[in-house]
């Protein structure tokens, strides 16, 4: 993998892990963590580009997720406490 795309997996990794911590939750915070770290350890030898690509869609999508739901949950919270 070029140095590049090896700064843009670790950038989405390190995104993923902040974005991750957000939930408000004990459980779902846990859980999102060790879904990513678990994720791309499994997938840390995959060297095959079009392999790499579908891999690196998925986690955008699993950010873009993981950033709605620790908003909603978030905001769910606030709202219960009220």
């Amino acid at each position: 993998m070029a140095a590049s795309g090896r700064e843009h997996v670790l950038s989405l990794y390190r995104l993923l892990l902040k974005e991750s911590k957000k939930f408000p939750s004990y459980n779902y915070r846990t859980y999102a963590l060790r879904r990513v770290r678990d994720a791309f350890r499994e997938n840390r030898t995959v060297e095959d580009p079009k392999d790499v690509e579908e891999l690196l869609r998925r986690a955008r999508d699993s950010l873009a997720l993981i950033q709605r739901q620790a908003i909603k949950r978030a905001a769910t919270l606030v709202a219960l406490r009220w």
